[in-house]
């Protein structure tokens, strides 16, 4: 059985948004806050999840991480507002 793929957006410094593909969101996230994350969160600190929405596999995830970040930054922030990050602890 395949595990379940997570798209998650975060807010960095300045107010920009990252977005990318995991499986464990919040171990992902630390990476980037150690900087051994994405090259883009390493140049703009994240400070915080604020979306994430469920993919029941790679593909399907890579797809809408692919197609979000051809958005505008007003569409991203929407997505965030549909698919607010609830922390689970």
């Amino acid at each position: 059985m395949s595990a379940i793929w997570y798209l998650y957006v975060l807010e960095c410094e300045g107010g920009s948004l990252y977005t990318g593909i995991a499986v464990d969101v919040e171990k992902r996230f630390a990476l980037h806050l150690a900087g051994k994350g994405a090259k883009y969160t390493r140049s703009r600190k994240p400070e915080r999840i604020v979306a994430v929405q469920t993919f029941p596999d790679r593909s399907s995830a890579s797809r809408a991480e692919y197609a979000l970040k051809q958005q505008t930054a007003a569409s991203k922030r929407e997505f965030c507002a549909r698919y607010p990050y609830q922390s689970a602890s």
